[in-house]
């Protein structure tokens, strides 16, 4: 006697397609998910006032590349990690050399580098000189002999009879100083990991129907 099974629909063949299904949902809701992260902080940085130049440092990636699936995951990352984890945590700020932090007036200007000018830089690309003031009551100074240009900047100047040099205070001293935190950045990220598993079953579902 010869006893032979037939299954209908194929087991074998229905587990397979479920599995490739899984794999789409799965890889499709963490992609959704990183992309939720990285339009969500870029949205917060900018909308700080940070600037969208710092808003765009903010990228994702998703793995594995190329292919769906069950583990597929997604990194989101800032290429200044520094300047975004500072605004985020907002911590104490002190000197490296124990002193003093130089905080630049209106009228020190930018750096040539677009970011925060120095002392040093100012004093090299002005021509002159800065002086000590220490005030008892509010932070201390650093002061130039010169004039403001029309823009509002310290620079030297051009009279002969000192007419029209005044003290300009360039820097504020300070020991330290506690940055503002702008940012919540976990906020957002755990939004986005709340929502995956609802994300994998409308998108198995889509898929499915």
């Amino acid at each position: 006697m010869k006893l032979q099974l037939d299954i209908t629909p194929d087991l074998v063949a229905m587990m397979a397609a479920e599995i490739k299904a899984g794999e789409k949902a799965v890889s499709k809701a963490v992609n959704e998910a990183g992309n939720s992260v990285k339009s969500a902080w870029r949205a917060q940085i900018s909308g700080a006032g940070l600037g969208q130049r710092l808003a765009n440092t903010i990228r994702s990636e998703q793995f594995p590349k190329g292919r769906p699936s069950l583990s597929a995951a997604a990194v989101v990352w800032s290429k200044a990690p520094v300047i975004i984890g500072a605004h985020d945590t907002g911590p104490l700020i002190k000197s490296s050399n124990g002193f003093w932090l130089a905080i630049p007036t209106p009228a020190a200007g930018k750096s040539s580098r677009g970011g925060r000018i120095t002392p040093d830089e100012w004093e090299r690309r002005s021509g002159l000189r800065l002086r000590f003031v220490y005030r008892r009551t509010g932070p201390s100074l650093l002061v130039a002999e010169g004039r403001l240009n029309a823009r509002g900047r310290a620079v030297a100047s051009r009279s002969r009879t000192g007419r029209g040099v005044t003290t300009v205070p360039i820097f504020l001293l300070v020991p330290q100083v506690k940055l503002r935190k702008r940012l919540d950045l976990a906020r957002d990220a755990e939004r986005a990991h709340d929502s995956v598993p609802g994300l994998i079953v409308a998108n198995w579902l889509e898929d499915r129907f």
